[in-house]
């Protein structure tokens, strides 16, 4: 029986390397994201390299209706959905209290918080009427500790994270399985304008750490596990001042 993943904000970056990951391994790939030119271009890319069937559609994550109609499609077509992977998601940074940064972390938690709530949601609804499913949220290491510059974007991830572990407990008894991954830094574009990013790893090996973490249907990790889950523990306890004299 073929395998099929629904992948939101699958045209570039971890979403687009996670497809390409996936269809390595025989999986049919359902893949959106609000430019459908783009991901027409992944669907190809994948398809001269693998006899996986590929269902595209663009979607704008932070229209409910729209990505539950956008999900019934991709079952439809591929014969189900057994994982889907809200990954959508945009790292516009800024200090608080400065120009333009409200504006800034407005988008980030309309796309972040809210998009990925969308996805999360009506994959749930889609999965109980299945009768089983996975849905996979991914947040981030800044998830455990608010950094100067990213406020907006660690809070959105942390906000996703504790979302998903609340589904976790609401559907303990049914057949739905809740996979929380925190990457650190990997080589993508919503990051790759930073001047430090310790522990960078390249966006082929990420891939492949993500798509082993999701197949063993792991509750929460970091991705990379080491050093990150370390790393993230420890930078939850650091004092105030420390962190503001490192990094802010």
């Amino acid at each position: 029986m073929s395998k099929s993943i629904f992948i939101t904000g699958a045209s570039s970056g971890l979403g687009k390397q996670m497809a390409l990951e996936f269809a390595s391994r025989g999986y049919n790939v359902a893949l959106s994201a609000r430019r459908e030119d783009v991901l027409l271009a992944v669907k190809k890319q994948i398809q001269e390299k693998y006899e996986v069937e590929v269902f595209v559609a663009a979607l704008d994550v932070l229209d409910y209706e729209q990505t539950q109609q956008v999900l019934i499609a991709a079952a439809a077509q591929l014969g189900g959905i057994d994982k889907v992977i809200a990954n959508a998601g945009i790292g516009l940074g800024g200090r608080i209290g400065e120009e333009g940064a409200f504006a800034c972390a407005r988008e980030v938690i309309n796309t972040n918080v809210v998009g990925a709530i969308a996805t999360i949601d009506a994959a749930t609804a889609f999965f109980r009427q299945q009768g089983q499913g996975h849905v996979v949220t991914l947040s981030s290491v800044s998830a455990f500790r608010g950094l100067p510059g990213s406020a907006a974007y660690s809070a959105s991830k942390a906000a996703i994270s504790v979302y998903s572990e609340a589904l976790r407990v609401e559907t303990y008894n049914e057949n739905i399985d809740i996979t929380v991954l925190s990457p650190g830094y990997i080589d993508t574009p919503i990051n790759d304008s930073l001047d430090s990013r310790p522990f960078l790893i390249d966006l082929a090996s990420g891939g492949k750490i993500l798509a082993n973490l999701i197949e063993k249907k792991v509750k929460r990790s970091t991705v990379p596990s080491w050093p990150w889950g370390l790393v993230a523990r420890i930078l939850a306890i650091l004092p105030t001042a420390l962190v503001a004299k490192v990094m802010g």
